[in-house]
């Protein structure tokens, strides 16, 4: 396998009925940002399994919305549904690239080497005729590898953006759209101020993608370049809730820039916090 996080619909029809792979599908219901997708009959790719992003993959005792599950959730889940971390793993969406890209970061963040996206997701893949199916695999429980560890790097908390308003030692960028970045218009979640965290860089995460697949490793390069983001500046992705901030990390790694996190409360935890500092506010 490459190093890039991303594998091609050709890439995995050949792969399909390897032992050892894995297909997930990790979509979500609520998508903002962007035309959501609908689907008249059940269709997925054939031996897939279903992680709802909402519940299986986030911490449901946490007050931040989408919280990162933790450890012990997330060695349940996996013993439940029989994942371990000898396996490949390929992550696919219904939405084209939308929450995948969340649940890659969340497995990479637990020690998974071996963990893919479908480039394109489920709407590429149909469009170029390839078999479906109508119903997800049964999953089949086993004993989960002992050395699954959470990557603490991986992600931001709130504290380290605050604190990193003055030290400037990585750049924050926020997925969200322009108008909901400059305070424009009203935030979806009630309680939620408008605006952005300050020194904040906007990029919508639709500029990353082309269609329902990533743009180029070079056409990636060029936007985070004219951000003034080179690949050795560390860069803390935000967004709403934590999902649409992963498709552009994702676009970093694929355009070469390595020294990536997450600030996993993003906007829905800043925006509802009072002590916490907003640019743009309407």
């Amino acid at each position: 396998m490459h190093a890039s996080p991303l594998v091609t619909s050709e890439w995995l029809q050949t792969h399909l009925q390897d032992p050892d792979l894995v297909v997930i599908e990790a979509s979500i219901g609520k998508v903002i940002g962007k035309e959501p997708i609908e689907y008249d009959s059940p269709v997925c790719i054939p031996n897939a399994i279903k992680l709802d992003i909402e519940t299986d993959l986030s911490d449901l005792t946490s007050s931040s919305v989408h919280a990162f599950p933790t450890l012990e959730q997330m060695r349940s889940l996996l013993k439940r549904v029989g994942i371990n971390q000898r396996q490949t793993l390929v992550i696919y969406d219904n939405q084209g690239i939308y929450a995948a890209p969340r649940v890659w970061w969340i497995f990479k963040t637990f020690g998974f080497d071996k963990v893919y996206i479908l480039d394109g997701g489920l709407p590429h893949w149909l469009q170029e005729g390839r078999a479906v199916a109508s119903a997800y695999t049964a999953s089949t429980g086993c004993l989960v590898d002992d050395a699954l560890q959470l990557h603490s790097a991986n992600l931001k908390s709130s504290a380290e953006i605050l604190s990193n308003i003055e030290s400037s030692s990585f750049k924050v960028v926020d997925a969200r759209s322009e108008d909901r970045f400059m305070g424009r218009v009203s935030e979806p979640r009630p309680g939620v101020r408008s605006g952005h965290i300050p020194q904040s860089l906007n990029l919508p995460f639709l500029k990353v993608l082309d269609g329902h697949l990533y743009k180029s490793p070079q056409d990636l390069d060029q936007i985070f370049v004219a951000l003034a983001l080179e690949p050795s500046r560390p860069i803390a992705f935000s967004c709403g809730s934590g999902i649409t901030a992963c498709i552009l990390l994702v676009a970093a790694i694929v355009s070469g820039r390595e020294q990536v996190s997450l600030y996993d409360g993003s906007w829905a935890e800043w925006g509802a916090g009072e002590g916490f500092p907003v640019e743009g506010e309407a």
